[in-house]
Protein backbone atom coordinates (compact mmCIF):
# COMPACT_ATOMS: atom_id res chain seq x y z
CA UNK A 1 0.00 0.00 0.00
CA UNK A 2 1.32 3.42 -0.94
CA UNK A 3 1.44 6.01 1.89
CA UNK A 4 -1.40 8.50 1.49
CA UNK A 5 0.76 11.57 0.96
CA UNK A 6 4.30 12.34 -0.14
CA UNK A 7 4.95 13.77 3.35
CA UNK A 8 3.88 10.45 4.92
CA UNK A 9 6.30 8.62 2.61
CA UNK A 10 9.14 10.94 3.68
CA UNK A 11 8.22 10.43 7.34
CA UNK A 12 8.30 6.65 6.88
CA UNK A 13 11.73 6.90 5.25
CA UNK A 14 12.97 9.03 8.19
CA UNK A 15 11.60 6.46 10.65
CA UNK A 16 13.33 3.69 8.72
CA UNK A 17 16.65 5.53 8.85
CA UNK A 18 16.25 6.35 12.55
CA UNK A 19 15.44 2.74 13.46
CA UNK A 20 18.61 1.26 11.96
CA UNK A 21 21.13 -0.18 14.43
CA UNK A 22 24.25 1.80 15.32
CA UNK A 23 26.88 1.56 12.62
CA UNK A 24 24.33 1.23 9.79
CA UNK A 25 24.06 4.58 8.08
CA UNK A 26 21.81 5.57 5.22
CA UNK A 27 21.38 8.98 3.71
CA UNK A 28 17.87 10.35 3.50
CA UNK A 29 17.91 9.71 -0.28
CA UNK A 30 18.98 6.10 0.27
CA UNK A 31 16.20 5.57 2.80
CA UNK A 32 13.68 7.04 0.33
CA UNK A 33 14.92 4.61 -2.35
CA UNK A 34 14.80 1.67 0.09
CA UNK A 35 11.23 2.53 1.09
CA UNK A 36 10.30 2.84 -2.59
CA UNK A 37 11.75 -0.57 -3.45
CA UNK A 38 9.96 -2.11 -0.45
CA UNK A 39 6.69 -0.75 -1.88
CA UNK A 40 7.43 -2.24 -5.31
CA UNK A 41 8.87 0.79 -7.11
CA UNK A 42 12.28 1.04 -8.79
CA UNK A 43 13.33 4.11 -6.81
CA UNK A 44 12.10 7.28 -5.08
CA UNK A 45 11.51 9.09 -8.39
CA UNK A 46 9.07 6.40 -9.51
CA UNK A 47 7.20 6.44 -6.18
CA UNK A 48 7.11 10.25 -6.05
CA UNK A 49 5.62 10.33 -9.56
CA UNK A 50 2.62 8.39 -8.23
CA UNK A 51 1.64 11.40 -6.12
CA UNK A 52 1.36 13.54 -9.25
CA UNK A 53 -1.12 11.14 -10.88
CA UNK A 54 -4.85 11.72 -10.41
CA UNK A 55 -6.06 9.32 -7.77
CA UNK A 56 -8.96 8.57 -5.53
CA UNK A 57 -9.31 7.43 -1.98
CA UNK A 58 -12.07 5.20 -0.68
CA UNK A 59 -15.59 6.59 -1.11
CA UNK A 60 -17.72 7.40 1.93
CA UNK A 61 -21.44 6.97 1.29
CA UNK A 62 -23.50 9.52 3.22
CA UNK A 63 -26.76 8.26 4.71
CA UNK A 64 -29.52 10.56 5.92
CA UNK A 65 -30.44 10.13 9.58
CA UNK A 66 -32.97 12.12 11.56
CA UNK A 67 -31.72 11.56 15.13
CA UNK A 68 -27.97 11.43 15.65
CA UNK A 69 -28.31 9.82 19.10
CA UNK A 70 -30.42 6.99 17.69
CA UNK A 71 -28.00 6.65 14.76
CA UNK A 72 -25.02 6.52 17.15
CA UNK A 73 -26.71 3.84 19.25
CA UNK A 74 -27.73 1.72 16.26
CA UNK A 75 -24.48 1.91 14.30
CA UNK A 76 -22.17 1.56 17.33
CA UNK A 77 -24.08 -0.67 19.78
CA UNK A 78 -25.89 -2.90 17.29
CA UNK A 79 -23.73 -2.96 14.15
CA UNK A 80 -20.38 -2.57 15.91
CA UNK A 81 -19.08 0.46 14.03
CA UNK A 82 -16.82 2.99 15.75
CA UNK A 83 -17.18 6.76 15.61
CA UNK A 84 -14.30 8.32 13.70
CA UNK A 85 -15.46 11.91 14.00
CA UNK A 86 -18.46 14.06 14.84
CA UNK A 87 -19.03 17.51 13.39
CA UNK A 88 -21.58 20.18 14.18
CA UNK A 89 -21.25 23.81 13.11
CA UNK A 90 -22.64 24.93 16.45
CA UNK A 91 -25.00 23.59 19.14
CA UNK A 92 -28.55 23.10 17.90
CA UNK A 93 -27.53 22.58 14.28
CA UNK A 94 -27.51 19.21 12.46
CA UNK A 95 -24.71 16.76 13.22
CA UNK A 96 -22.56 14.70 10.85
CA UNK A 97 -21.00 11.47 12.16
CA UNK A 98 -18.26 9.50 10.45
CA UNK A 99 -18.38 5.83 11.43
CA UNK A 100 -16.35 2.83 10.33
CA UNK A 101 -15.88 -0.86 10.77
CA UNK A 102 -12.92 -2.49 9.07
CA UNK A 103 -12.47 -0.92 5.64
CA UNK A 104 -16.05 0.36 5.49
CA UNK A 105 -16.69 4.04 6.30
CA UNK A 106 -20.09 5.71 6.34
CA UNK A 107 -21.23 9.28 6.84
CA UNK A 108 -24.41 9.69 8.90
CA UNK A 109 -25.90 13.13 8.42
CA UNK A 110 -28.80 15.03 9.94
CA UNK A 111 -28.27 17.77 7.33
CA UNK A 112 -31.22 18.32 5.00
CA UNK A 113 -30.13 17.37 1.50
CA UNK A 114 -27.39 14.97 2.59
CA UNK A 115 -28.26 11.50 1.40
CA UNK A 116 -31.72 10.21 0.67
CA UNK A 117 -33.69 8.11 3.14
CA UNK A 118 -33.94 4.59 1.77
CA UNK A 119 -30.46 4.53 0.24
CA UNK A 120 -28.74 1.18 -0.21
CA UNK A 121 -25.12 0.44 0.72
CA UNK A 122 -23.49 -2.86 -0.24
CA UNK A 123 -20.82 -3.90 2.29
CA UNK A 124 -18.44 -6.79 1.54
CA UNK A 125 -18.20 -8.85 4.72
CA UNK A 126 -16.14 -11.81 5.95
CA UNK A 127 -17.61 -14.37 8.36
CA UNK A 128 -21.19 -13.27 7.75
CA UNK A 129 -22.65 -15.89 10.12
CA UNK A 130 -20.51 -14.57 12.99
CA UNK A 131 -21.44 -10.99 12.16
CA UNK A 132 -25.13 -11.94 12.14
CA UNK A 133 -24.69 -13.35 15.67
CA UNK A 134 -23.00 -10.09 16.76
CA UNK A 135 -25.86 -7.99 15.37
CA UNK A 136 -28.50 -10.18 17.03
CA UNK A 137 -26.72 -9.90 20.41
CA UNK A 138 -26.21 -6.14 19.99
CA UNK A 139 -29.92 -5.65 19.34
CA UNK A 140 -30.82 -7.77 22.38
CA UNK A 141 -32.79 -10.14 20.15
CA UNK A 142 -34.97 -7.39 18.69
CA UNK A 143 -33.23 -7.66 15.34
CA UNK A 144 -32.84 -11.12 13.83
CA UNK A 145 -31.89 -10.69 10.18
CA UNK A 146 -31.74 -13.70 7.92
CA UNK A 147 -29.07 -14.51 5.40
CA UNK A 148 -30.09 -14.99 1.79
CA UNK A 149 -27.69 -17.73 0.71
CA UNK A 150 -28.79 -17.48 -2.95
CA UNK A 151 -28.30 -13.72 -3.37
CA UNK A 152 -26.33 -12.52 -6.39
CA UNK A 153 -22.70 -12.04 -5.39
CA UNK A 154 -22.87 -14.32 -2.36
CA UNK A 155 -24.73 -14.81 0.91
CA UNK A 156 -26.29 -11.48 1.93
CA UNK A 157 -27.79 -10.17 5.16
CA UNK A 158 -29.97 -7.09 4.73
CA UNK A 159 -30.50 -4.72 7.65
CA UNK A 160 -32.66 -1.62 7.49
CA UNK A 161 -31.55 1.10 9.88
CA UNK A 162 -34.04 3.16 11.92
CA UNK A 163 -34.14 5.77 9.11
CA UNK A 164 -35.01 3.41 6.24
CA UNK A 165 -31.47 3.05 4.85
CA UNK A 166 -30.68 -0.46 3.68
CA UNK A 167 -27.33 -2.06 4.47
CA UNK A 168 -26.56 -5.22 2.51
CA UNK A 169 -23.76 -7.15 4.17
CA UNK A 170 -22.50 -9.65 1.57
CA UNK A 171 -19.91 -12.38 1.82
CA UNK A 172 -18.61 -12.46 -1.77
CA UNK A 173 -18.04 -15.93 -3.15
Amino acid sequence: MIPLTIDEAKTLARSLRDSLPNGVDLSHGQSLDLLSRTLGFADWNELAAQYKQPGFGPAMPVLRVFDVDLARSFYVDVLGFTIDFEYQFEPGLPTFLGVSRGDTSLGLSEHHGDGTPGSVVWVPTRNLDDYRSHVTRGAAGKLRPGIDRDAPGGPTMTIIDPFGNELRFCEPE
